[in-house]
């Protein structure tokens, strides 16, 4: 029997197979977001999320999460998620408002007394 947890957000799921396989995948979407084929080599029968408490991200640090998991073979092991790179809001508005002042340009260049 496979073994699934889910963060305390509800943002993550964790798997654990009887193959001793691990799986993290985003909750909402199920898009995989880590896999370590045969982790244990022998069947995964816990897995626990770190809190999203503040001792929890002190432990993660600069990962988006971290799960324990715990197999037969009596070993313990850490799975971390390395943060997705995405852009800063900022950029984006900075984008969107330069690609706006570049249409008005335009329509003001191919329309004269547009504006």
């Amino acid at each position: 029997m496979n073994s699934i947890f889910t963060s305390d957000s509800g943002t993550f799921l964790g798997l654990g197979t009887v193959t001793g396989s691990v799986d993290i995948y985003i909750a909402f979407s199920l898009q995989k977001l880590y896999y370590v084929q045969e982790s244990h080599g022998i069947v995964v029968t816990d897995l626990a999320f770190l809190p999203d408490s503040l001792k929890g991200k002190n432990i993660k640090g600069n990962n988006e999460t971290a799960m324990l998991c715990v197999a037969v073979d009596s070993r313990c092991q850490v799975h971390a998620v390395p943060n997705r790179r995405s852009f800063p809001i900022w950029l984006v508005l900075f984008f969107c408002g330069l690609l706006l002042v570049g249409v008005v340009l335009l329509l003001q260049y191919l329309f004269p007394g547009f504006i």
